[in-house]
């Protein structure tokens, strides 16, 4: 009889550990699966925090914007836009210079410096001053650049129909010249190439009209 309650007892013992066991695993389930959550929730916001956002679209290149053009505020970014690489410092791999002459009416539309610069970086296609020269400075070699890349990083439409607001109606044309040659193929299409002089010549096309043919760099230019 004492054997069957010190047996008794024992197999209480035993089921109240089992129970106690159970409910300590039961509690230890709900702690990591709350934590799991946790982690899996915060590890999820910080990747989405990190995750790189889609930039905001930018402007259509205006086709209303008569002159003076000065240089838009997202230059750089549109340089970006069009496969341009910006960087802290000018690319040497390949390195020269295109001059370019717009007459609207026989009269010089000035092309603005810190074209296609901003204090985040600098197009490897880009303006110091109002010379109208085109720097084309690039860290990689075998690139081609266009004239229609210039316009495009300057915000401003460009076609045989016109520069900006500049439009072809009306009796005006737009007259593209290459070292003096008339171009009558696409003139966004051009191909840049160093020292050549481009004018772009907007206006009544009996008007008399200097064309430039050639420009003077600057030694080293």
């Amino acid at each position: 009889m004492a054997t069957t309650k010190k047996q008794d007892a024992r197999a209480r013992l035993q089921a109240e550990r089992a129970e106690q066991a159970r409910r300590e695993r039961r509690v230890k389930f709900v702690i990591y699966g709350v934590t799991g959550v946790l982690v899996i929730g915060l590890g999820g916001m910080a990747a989405w925090a990190l995750w790189p956002k889609p930039a905001a679209p930018l402007p259509a290149a205006s086709s209303t914007l008569v002159p003076p053009w000065p240089v838009p505020a997202d230059s750089v970014a549109r340089a970006k836009q069009v496969g341009l690489e910006v960087n802290q410092m000018e690319g040497t791999a390949q390195h020269f210079h295109v001059h370019l002459d717009i007459l609207d009416d026989g009269k010089p539309v000035t092309i603005p410096a810190n074209l296609g610069i901003d204090g985040t970086g600098m197009s490897e296609m880009h303006t110091h001053d109002t010379r109208g020269v085109i720097h084309i400075e690039s860290p990689s070699t075998g690139k081609k650049y266009h004239l229609g890349q210039v316009f495009q990083v300057w915000g401003l439409h460009f076609a045989a129909d016109g520069i900006g607001g500049l439009k072809t109606t009306g009796g005006k044309t737009l007259r593209v010249f290459v070292n003096g040659t008339q171009v009558t193929t696409d003139p966004a299409a051009i191909e840049l190439k160093s020292h050549q002089e481009i004018a772009l010549v907007y206006g009544d096309p009996a008007a008399k009209t200097t064309i430039p043919s050639s420009y003077a760099f600057q030694t080293g230019e």
